[in-house]
């Protein structure tokens, strides 16, 4: 795909920056002599292709926007090598293939938020506020999130209370296999097959297909389209207030991918389209 000088231009200063940042005795390579030739800092192209395991020359073509729609495998290996962040990883696909990358580069990517989550997170009131990590760990709630759980306190795993705890299976998620686990199955097994090497998830899903409950209708159900959409409700037992409807909506904090926003609305009584029914209208027309 055709890019603009400026794109050219951009992607080749962040390359050469990170091959700068890189002692190439770390990687290997035996440390410069005194005497001539290059004497610039940081990897060299050449040790670039070395490192890619390419032909010589592969890499100058790639800094140079010389390879057209260059392959997911190359995309990867330069930017492990040169420990490109979550955002360079992103900006990498941007301009080189137009589209964003099909899975984070790095496994512990969305296992941390920035502590002004929390600041913000505690400033929500009247709707339940939390924020998860990649393995669904509760790492930021709100004062109405944990009051929504029996004894006021929620659950260090989001997704291991939904699905394996008796509590919620029973009492609080309601219609819990025919509302509940058509949701939340796919979202788990579709997170663990795109993070097939993180230890929680795996483990999370083994204990689920352990569960003489859960286990049955995880294999019958989680591989299937998640029907989640902005405004999806689900019914529930709120320990304060009792049954009612949770409307939810989810975003993603920019430098924590695959970490999870979730705001919830909940509602006694009737749910929140039956009462409005234009909140199920698109907000752009």
């Amino acid at each position: 795909m055709e890019q603009s000088s400026n794109d050219r231009g951009r992607l080749k200063a962040m390359l050469q920056t990170r091959r700068a940042a890189i002692d190439p005795v770390t990687m290997g390579f035996p440390q410069r002599m005194p005497g001539p030739g290059r004497r610039a800092t940081g990897l060299s192209q050449e040790q670039m292709d070395v490192l890619l395991t390419r032909t010589q020359g592969t890499y100058n073509r790639f800094e140079n926007s010389q390879l057209a729609s260059p392959g997911t495998d190359l995309l990867t290996a330069v930017a492990r090598t040169l420990r490109l962040d979550e955002q360079e990883w992103a900006f990498l696909w941007r301009i080189t293939r137009r589209e964003n990358p099909p899975y984070p580069l790095h496994s512990s990517s969305g296992m941390a938020i920035a502590g002004v989550w929390q600041r913000v997170i505690d400033q929500v009131d009247g709707t339940l506020a939390y924020i998860s990590d990649v393995e669904f760990n509760v790492i930021a709630s709100n004062e109405d999130f944990r009051r929504l759980f029996p004894r006021g306190q929620g659950p260090a795993n989001i997704m291991r209370w939904m699905l394996l705890d008796p509590e919620a299976r029973s009492d609080v998620l309601v219609d819990w296999e025919t509302r509940w686990l058509p949701v939340m199955m796919p979202t788990l097994k579709h997170s663990v097959e795109l993070r097939p090497d993180n230890g929680g998830l795996t483990r999370l899903e083994h204990d689920v297909l352990d569960d003489p409950v859960a286990g049955p209708l995880y294999r019958d159900h989680a591989s299937a389209p998640t029907p989640f959409y902005d405004g999806s409700e689900l019914p529930l037992r709120h320990a304060v207030h009792g049954p009612g409807w949770l409307t939810t909506c989810l975003a993603q904090p920019v430098t924590a991918p695959g970490a999870l926003i979730n705001f919830s609305i909940y509602m006694p009584g009737d749910s929140l389209t039956r009462r409005y029914p234009a909140l199920t209208q698109s907000l752009i027309s």
